[in-house]
């Protein structure tokens, strides 16, 4: 395969941009629609929310803790076949789970073999897209994005109705159908040669460079605060909501609309990511700022109208958050390094993927209600901003503060070479 000396920024990367819309809807838009099995699985198995907040807990952090071995995949064998493989597992895991037969089922099924297929799927499409996308990354990270949102805003009231309609086994076997479309997504990627490719080494000298790469660790500890707390309303808010005597299917209505908010702030966040100056880390920090208020402020709205203004706030602050997180991770160590990074950056960050819910799930067993839950998730997300001060160039505005970092300058007396794509000293 002929090496390019840059991203295409288009061509076949529309497609991958396609793909990741679909691939994006079905991992993320289900684990954000999971609010409404949170519910019925408590009644079914009459079990603390604590108990039942790790089934998704356990899924998002399989998801994320075993990325590097789908960056390691597909670094061998390419991001179709690693890819179509999650596809079978995702699917695999939600039809056992509709015989589940006790929570610690639903922890195998969904959290173990689900989150195993996912694992294969997220990362690698991401880094895949990456690569195809220079100029326009943030937008086409934006649009792929997209798909959570637009998900998210189907997926939840069809959740409840299957629900309503067939219980939550059958709702689940629907589901698996749904999952095993992670397939035809996988067989859109299409590897992409760049010519600094060779220059970076093997996965072993890329993650000893990572590794002694300053902001890189101090954005992945950043990143793992973050989603400590920014999934706990996908998971929680459902539950509070019908604390404040909603009604079920109006309940998934606000989840929807956090979902459509989520939607245009990913698209707007793109956008903004590469039409404004400067390194788009600053952006991640405004949008994890304000998500993380929105996020405390959750217990104090009791009326319809300030609910419904907060879940506006929230979607659109935490949907334009996240296609400049992806964004950022290129200009800190290269294109060349992209599957190797994203895949550390996903498997660190799974600690607070896999502890996030659970906490609030015992905040509200400790308390009677989730007041504590938002505000501690809230919490996370502010000290994630903070570190997010300590990147390079954050309050910079000129075009070149935003070019990639090599993480191999970090260590003391290592000489590198610049890449073309314009690898430089932090």
């Amino acid at each position: 395969m002929a090496r390019r000396a840059e991203p295409p920024d288009g061509g076949w990367g529309w497609m991958v941009v396609l793909s990741a819309f679909f691939q994006s809807a079905l991992v993320f838009g289900v684990l954000r629609s999971f609010g409404v099995f949170f519910v019925e699985l408590v009644a079914a198995f009459q079990e603390q929310a604590a108990r039942v907040s790790w089934i998704a807990s356990i899924g998002i952090a399989v998801q994320q803790f075993g990325s590097p071995v789908g960056s390691a995949l597909s670094t061998k064998y390419g991001p179709r076949p690693v890819v179509m493989a999650g596809g079978i597992l995702a699917a695999s895991g939600m039809l056992l789970a509709s015989f589940a037969t006790s929570v610690t089922h639903l922890y195998l099924s969904i959290g173990l073999l689900s989150g195993s297929g996912w694992a294969l799927t997220f990362t690698p499409t991401l880094a895949c897209l990456s690569r195809y996308f220079s100029r326009r990354r943030s937008l086409a990270t934006g649009l792929a994005l997209t798909g959570v949102g637009l998900s998210s805003f189907a997926f939840a009231p069809l959740f409840q109705w299957l629900v309503s309609r067939y219980a939550w086994r059958g709702a689940l076997l629907l589901v698996s159908a749904l999952s095993l479309h992670l397939v035809a997504c996988g067989a859109l990627l299409r590897p992409l040669s760049l010519t600094e490719d060779p220059a970076v080494g093997g996965p072993g000298a890329q993650l000893s460079s990572l590794l002694r790469h300053g902001p890189f660790l101090r954005y992945t500890v950043a990143l793992t605060l973050i989603n400590t707390g920014y999934f706990i309303p996908y998971v929680h808010l459902m539950a509070h909501l019908q604390d404040l005597d909603w009604e079920p299917l109006s309940a998934a209505f606000l989840l929807s609309v956090v979902a459509v908010s989520d939607l245009v702030g990913r698209v707007a966040s793109g956008w903004l990511g590469d039409t404004a100056p400067g390194p788009v880390a600053r952006l991640l920090m405004l949008w994890t700022t304000l998500t993380g208020v929105s996020l405390a402020l959750f217990p104090v709205a009791r009326t319809p109208t300030a609910l419904m203004v907060l879940a506006v706030a929230y979607g659109f602050t935490s949907g334009a958050l996240t296609p400049v997180a992806f964004s950022v991770l290129p200009e800190l160590v290269g294109t060349g390094r992209i599957y190797c990074g994203l895949g550390l950056v996903q498997m660190v960050e799974s600690i607070g993927g896999l502890l996030g819910a659970p906490l609030s799930g015992y905040l509200r067993d400790t308390t009677g209600n989730y007041t504590a839950s938002f505000v501690v998730a809230g919490a996370f997300l502010l000290v994630g901003s903070g570190i997010l001060i300590t990147l390079p160039h954050v309050f910079c505005f000129s075009a070149s503060a935003s070019k990639p970092q090599d993480p191999k300058t970090d260590a003391v007396d290592t000489k590198v070479s610049l890449t073309k794509e314009g690898l430089q000293e932090d």
